[in-house]
């Protein structure tokens, strides 16, 4: 019998990237994920695959800035299955740009996702967490929750603030058996890091080769990307801690760019 075996996860921005194969491999281990996304063809057709697996999955549309739309996806998954096990608060977007040239709107936009996302989702969640006394919330953070890197202003910002988040989460969730931790990845191949490799090879004047080698990847111990299956490695690991010894947590997977 699977750890996960029954257990309901939700994932946000599980429709693709990191956040779909973290609900895959929870399926796997025989989990019901709930691909909640902004794009609900994308989840339906996400939890439609793991369906065709002989699994168990959920689409819902959910958009993460949106009080209201948290409170109702999260009831469906509670009409549906009465049971929250798991939080995966993965939602995000990047924008790339000095501090000097900024636009306060991109400023807003990113920390509403990541952070007010993260916020209303959790503060859903933990209401059927607290009843059942018991549940795991694992933030989708990055080394940018611990290092910087130019032109992220409001990404390394928001990224830093999931730590804080989680850490009170855990203080305050203690009480109800309900833990909270941080992954923290380096770059991971996805579309996300894809979109940035021209932007900052434009911003600084190097070739997208150089931006690869001489940014993204030149403190890491083998100049490999992060991959999505390392990354849901983690998450699996603290979604299926036994006990609360594992909660107010932030684990680096960067291959070395990020020691603690």
């Amino acid at each position: 019998m699977s750890r996960f075996d029954g257990k309901v996860a939700i994932v946000t921005g599980a429709a693709s990237g990191i956040g779909q194969e973290i609900a895959r491999r929870l399926a796997a281990e025989g989990a019901i994920p709930v691909i909640a996304d902004l794009n609900h063809e994308a989840a339906e057709a996400c939890a439609a695959e793991i369906r065709s697996t002989g699994g168990d999955a959920l689409a819902v549309a959910m958009n993460v800035v949106d009080e209201d739309a948290v409170g109702s996806g999260v009831a469906d998954v509670m009409a549906k299955y009465g049971r929250i096990d798991v939080l995966v608060s993965n939602a995000g977007i990047q924008i790339v740009s000095p501090v000097i040239d900024l636009p306060f709107a991109d400023w807003k936009r990113l920390l509403a996702i990541h952070l007010d996302g993260a916020f209303l989702t959790t503060k859903a969640c933990l209401k059927p967490m607290y009843a059942a006394r018991s549940g795991s919330i694992v933030y989708i953070g990055s080394v940018h929750s611990k290092e910087a890197s130019k032109l992220k202003a409001p990404y390394v910002t928001a990224k830093h603030g999931l730590i804080g988040l989680s850490k009170v989460v855990a203080k305050e969730g203690a009480a109800f058996n309900v833990r909270s931790n941080v992954v923290c990845p380096g770059f991971v191949r996805t579309p996300l890091v894809d979109k940035q490799i021209p932007e900052q090879a434009r911003e600084l004047g190097l070739t997208e080769d150089e931006v690869i080698s001489t940014v993204m990847l030149k403190d890491t111990v083998d100049g490999e990307f992060t991959t999505i299956d390392d990354v849901a490695d983690a998450v699996l690991f603290f979604a299926g801690a036994r006990s609360n010894a594992m909660t107010g947590q932030s684990m680096v997977v960067s291959h070395g760019w990020f020691m603690q």
